[in-house]
């Protein structure tokens, strides 16, 4: 069981920057970033591997976003940079169980993670 809890949601001008938190209770194999706006699908906006550190985005906030995981593996950061109005939306922590694996494939994919936050609130005003 893993037990998940977001903060650091807000209200951000287009340019500027932001930081999410995830604290974590449980262990994990890869954790992620989703973001849903109004009338939009959840998307992945940032993934990392527990074990090797590996990291994965979607184009879209390649260069602008950054996930980390600190050494005790029990918070999970993203630091969103250069923000744009697209980037407004509910923003959601996810988590894989321990053992289960790490991939590039479907790392950014909702449906292969079973653990989820309850979402923090980020607005991107122009």
């Amino acid at each position: 069981q893993v037990q998940l809890a977001e903060s650091g949601g807000g209200s951000v001008h287009a340019g500027g920057s932001l930081t999410l938190s995830c604290v974590v209770q449980g262990y994990y194999s890869t954790m992620a970033w989703f973001r849903q706006g109004p009338g939009s699908e959840r998307e992945g906006v940032a993934a990392i591997c527990a074990g090797a550190g590996d990291t994965f985005y979607p184009d879209s906030v390649k260069g602008r976003f950054t996930i980390s995981q600190d050494n005790m593996k029990t918070t999970i950061t993203l630091k969103m940079t250069n923000v744009k109005p697209e980037d407004t939306g509910e923003y959601y922590c996810a988590a894989r169980p321990r053992f289960s694996s790490c991939d590039s494939q479907w790392a950014l994919l909702s449906e292969y993670y079973r653990y989820w936050g309850q979402g923090t609130q980020v607005t991107v005003t122009s």
